[in-house]
C-alpha cells in the first residue's frame, strides 16, 4: 500500500504536512515519486481548501499496476490538470475529454493527493513521458502554464504566417511569447509599462507596445489572434479595434466575474472570443514534443518543497513578484 507525503490547503490557509495512503495499485496505477512541481495561480485559489496541492507534476516512475503497458520503473513522466475521464462520451471519443461530463480534475477529484507531494498514484492514460530536452524543472511548469498557451495554436489553427498578440508578460505570457515566435508568428506584445520591454524582445517578440493609461491603441496592422495572459480583468473594448476580421481571443487566466465585451464590433467584424482550458492529451503530447525541439523553457524561481518553502513561493506569486514560474523541488 502506497504512502506519502502530501502539503495541503487549510480553512486558514497554512500549508499543512499530512499523509495520504493509496491501495495496492491495481488497473493502469502508477507510482510516482516527484522529482519537480510547478506553482500555479490555480493553486492559491484552493490554498484554503482542505486538500492536496499543486497539478504540475513532474516524477520517476517507482511502481506500476497489472495492466500498465508503456510505462517502466525510472521514466520520467509529467501530470497535469485532468487525472481521468468517462472514455465513451462524444468529448471522449472525439479527443476533447477536458470538456468530459465525469471528468476527474485538480480540484475536484482526488483531493488527497497532488504535486505539492512526495509521490502521488496517476492512471498511465494520464501521464506523460517528458522529452529528454527538457529537466525535471523545466517541464513541471509546462504540465499546465505550457498546456494552456499551447492549446490556442495547436486546437484552434492559428497558422505560423498568424500575427499573434500576447497580452501580459507573466506565467503564461512569457511561454505564449516563445510557443508563438518558434512556430514563426508576427508576435505583438503588451504590457503595463517598459519595465519588461527588452525581456519580452529576448523571448521572441517583434513588437512591444505599454498600454498602462491608454484607451486606444494603434499598432499598424491588425491582429489574428491575442492571448490574454492577465492576471486581472481587462478593458475589453480597448483591443477589439486592433483585431482583424474573423479573428479570435482567447482569455487564459482564471478570474471570477463577468466578461464584458463589446456587443457590436464582435458581430460587425465576426470576432471569436474562445473560452478554453488546458490541453487535451494529444495536445499535451505535443506541446512538449515541440518545447522539447524548440528549447521553449519557462523562465524559472526555484523553492524547497517543504511547508516553508510552498508558503514563501505561494507568497512570492500572490505578490506579483514571481519571474515567471515557480518550481518545489523535493529536498
Amino acid at each position: 500500500m502506497p504512502s506519502f507525503t502530501v502539503y495541503k490547503g487549510s480553512q486558514s490557509g497554512a500549508i499543512v504536512k499530512a499523509t495520504t495512503e493509496r491501495p495496492a495499485l491495481s488497473g493502469d496505477e502508477v507510482l510516482v515519486k516527484v522529482t519537480a512541481s510547478g506553482l500555479c495561480g490555480t493553486d492559491l485559489h484552493y490554498k484554503t481548501v482542505d486538500m492536496a496541492l499543486g497539478h504540475e507534476g513532474v516524477g520517476v516512475v517507482s511502481e506500476v499496476g497489472p495492466q500498465v503497458k508503456s510505462l517502466k520503473t525510472g521514466d520520467r513522466v509529467g501530470w497535469g490538470y485532468q487525472h481521468d475521464n468517462c472514455a465513451s462520451c462524444d468529448q471522449c471519443q472525439t479527443g476533447r475529454e477536458v470538456y468530459c461530463g465525469e471528468r476527474a480534475m485538480f480540484g475536484y477529484a482526488d483531493l488527497d493527493q497532488g504535486s505539492f507531494a512526495e509521490a502521488g498514484v496517476w492512471r498511465e492514460a494520464f501521464l506523460f513521458k517528458i522529452p529528454d530536452g527538457l529537466t525535471d524543472a523545466e517541464a513541471a511548469p509546462l504540465q499546465c502554464g505550457g498546456a494552456t498557451v499551447w492549446t490556442c495554436f495547436d486546437d484552434y489553427n492559428i497558422p505560423p504566417t498568424a500575427r499573434v498578440g500576447v497580452l501580459g508578460i507573466g506565467g503564461l505570457g512569457h511561454l505564449a511569447i516563445q510557443f508563438a515566435a518558434k512556430r514563426g508568428n508576427d508576435v505583438v506584445v503588451f504590457s503595463g509599462t517598459d519595465s519588461k520591454k527588452q525581456e519580452a524582445f529576448n523571448l521572441g517578440a517583434n513588437e512591444f507596445y505599454a498600454t498602462k493609461g491608454l484607451t486606444e491603441l494603434n499598432i499598424g496592422k491588425k491582429l489574428d489572434a491575442l492571448l490574454v495572459c492577465t492576471s486581472a480583468h481587462i478593458d475589453w473594448a480597448t483591443y477589439f479595434p486592433i483585431m482583424a476580421p474573423n479573428s479570435i481571443m482567447f482569455p487564459l487566466s482564471v478570474e471570477s466575474g463577468d466578461l464584458v465585451i463589446p456587443y457590436m464590433p464582435l458581430l460587425t467584424q465576426g470576432i471569436t472570443v474562445q473560452g478554453t482550458i488546458v490541453a487535451s492529451r494529444a495536445t499535451h503530447r505535443r506541446m512538449l514534443e515541440f518545447a522539447a525541439r524548440h528549447g521553449v523553457k519557462p523562465m524559472l524561481n526555484t523553492f524547497p518543497m517543504t511547508v516553508e518553502g510552498i508558503e514563501t513561493a505561494c507568497k512570492t506569486l500572490d505578490e506579483g513578484k514571481m519571474r515567471y514560474r515557480g518550481v518545489l523541488l523535493p529536498q
